[in-house]
């Protein structure tokens, strides 16, 4: 009786796993930079003007974070 072992390579192709790693890293670039964009424009605001639409100066860093990231 013969036997036959078909191995076939399911998941490791290199040249996918280093293009996710691009498209990863493209991605949380793009989301660090509409980040930094968001809180500059927040730190940019006079006090009175962040008062108006109600947001303290301490909450800039986690109101950009939520609007970008969503956490």
């Amino acid at each position: 009786m013969a036997h036959v072992i078909n191995t076939a390579s399911t998941g490791f192709n290199l040249i996918a796993r280093i293009r996710g790693l691009i498209e990863d890293s493209k991605q949380a670039w793009e989301l660090n930079a509409e980040y930094k964009r968001t809180y500059a424009e927040l730190a940019n605001l006079e006090n009175r003007e962040l008062s108006d639409i109600g947001v303290r100066r301490c909450d800039i860093a986690e109101i950009s974070r939520m609007h970008v990231y969503g956490k």
